[in-house]
C-alpha cells in the first residue's frame, strides 16, 4: 500500500476532538496514536473520513489493535473493533477503557 501524504495541519472541525491537547504542540506523524484514539472516541463521520485522509488503515488498525490504556469508550471501541475486523485481546482491551470510578 502507498503511503499517503501526510498534511500537517489539523483542520478546524478535528480540534475539539483533541479538545485537551495543544494544538500547537501536535504533530501529526509523532502524534497519530493520540489523534486516532481522540478522533475515533470524539469524533463524528465528517472527522472520520478526515482521518482516512491522512491516515492509512493500516495504521488505524495498529492503534486500535494496541489501545491506549485509559483512553477508550467501552461501546466506541467495540464498535471499532466490528467495523475493522479486529479482536483485541481482552486483557489489553480491559485497561483501555476509561472508567470513572473505582475498577
Amino acid at each position: 500500500m502507498e503511503k499517503k501524504e501526510i498534511k500537517n495541519k489539523i483542520p478546524g472541525n478535528v480540534i475539539p476532538c483533541l479538545w485537551s491537547y495543544s494544538i500547537d504542540d501536535i504533530d501529526i506523524r509523532s502524534d497519530k496514536e493520540i489523534i486516532i484514539t481522540q478522533v475515533l472516541n470524539y469524533g463524528d463521520a465528517e472527522r472520520i473520513k478526515w482521518l482516512h485522509s491522512v491516515y492509512d488503515e493500516t495504521d488505524i488498525r495498529e492503534i486500535v489493535l494496541s489501545p491506549l490504556l485509559g483512553r477508550w469508550f467501552e461501546k466506541v471501541l467495540n464498535f471499532w473493533e466490528i467495523i475493522l475486523k479486529i479482536k483485541i485481546p481482552k486483557e489489553k482491551k480491559e485497561k483501555a477503557i476509561f472508567r470513572l470510578g473505582p475498577s
